[in-house]
């Protein structure tokens, strides 16, 4: 999967109001076995596969801005927005409000029906127990991708002002066999995900995400995150902006035929675009572990820990730019 897949996702899931992910929302999921074995071999594809599905998959972060609602895109920001609007014409004054199902074509062709029920619509703003349920019918606004299937977002918690775009949020976000199409790809999500978004210090933010199980399916893999969680710092008073990167849990891809799990022992850092010029990932497999250190924005030292013993057994040094380009 190349890192396009995870960006995509991010970008046109978040900026519609939604994510993409997998579970029932019932607690942890049991995690599967660790079945890889790491070697000199194939310690380079471990790393890379990891590395882009575990961590640059958080990197939606850096879209979100205030995105997550008001991101302004009409493929179903507008929309909901527009659902908002009307139920505040139409019901202003009742304390619990459902909001009509409204249908709106996108475009290009297909269309999207927004329905759901917000406790003030009058301000706008959100309030915890509200949610929205978007329907997709394979809707392309001309944004480069055609999104189909039923998306319902349901507001856990909301502090700030709607408008200013200054909040902090929390929703959970459940998608049924949620697919986006591309010219390269097809990108299909099943489940649900919590996210956490705070834009109150801006230009500084945070962002996260966690949820019990995520599997994406696309033409050429599977992926399949397990207890998840990633978030992200970026101290936007610096310029270029420092962000702080984290991310664990379960990995089963048939990129690597089998099941990691990784963490992040010490947080990434870095700068602006530049990749993290600190901080370290640890991927572990079946009696086997490699651990990926940043020298700097630019090196990048991988210690392979082969039989599982606690020792280096191979160190291999690349670059950001090598790591991230095998196979792509």
């Amino acid at each position: 999967m190349q890192r396009s897949v995870f960006i995509t996702i991010a970008a046109s899931l978040l900026f519609t109001g939604c994510s993409s992910g997998g579970g029932d929302g019932a607690g942890p999921v049991l995690p599967p076995d660790l079945t890889v074995s790491i070697t000199s071999n194939n310690a380079m594809e471990v790393a890379r596969v990891s590395w882009a599905i575990a961590l640059e998959s958080g990197e939606f972060g850096d879209l979100s801005g205030a995105g997550l609602i008001i991101g302004g895109t009409s493929g179903g920001v507008s929309k909901l927005d527009g659902a908002i609007a009307v139920s505040a014409k139409s019901n202003s004054g009742e304390s619990q409000v459902p909001i009509p199902a409204e249908t709106t074509a996108c475009n290009v062709s297909g269309d999207v029906t927004v329905s759901g029920q917000i406790a003030d619509p009058v301000t706008p703003t959100l309030t915890a127990g509200d949610f929205f349920e978007i329907d997709y019918n394979n809707c392309d606004d001309d944004l480069g991708n055609v999104i189909d299937g039923l998306m319902r977002m349901d507001i856990d918690a909301f502090n700030g002002d709607f408008l200013s775009e200054m909040f902090d949020m929390t929703v959970t976000l459940t998608l049924n066999t949620f697919q986006i199409t591309t010219d390269e790809d097809a990108i299909t999500s099943h489940g649900d995900v919590t996210a956490t978004i705070d834009t109150i210090n801006l230009p500084s933010l945070f962002t996260g995400i966690s949820g019990n199980s995520m599997m994406i399916n696309t033409n050429s893999s599977s992926e399949a995150l397990t207890n998840f969680a990633s978030s992200l710092n970026v101290d936007g008073t610096r310029q270029p902006a420092l962000y702080a990167r984290s991310s664990s849990g379960t990995l089963d891809s048939t990129q690597l035929a089998g099941a990691i799990r990784y963490s992040t022992p010490v947080t990434f850092e870095g700068f602006g675009n530049d990749f993290p010029n600190s901080g370290e990932f640890l991927v572990e497999g079946i009696r086997s572990s490699l651990r990926l250190i940043a020298v700097n924005n630019i090196d990048v030292r991988i210690e392979l820990d082969s039989d599982g013993d606690g020792n280096v057994d191979e160190t291999i040094l690349t670059t950001w730019a090598e790591l991230t380009a095998q196979g792509t």
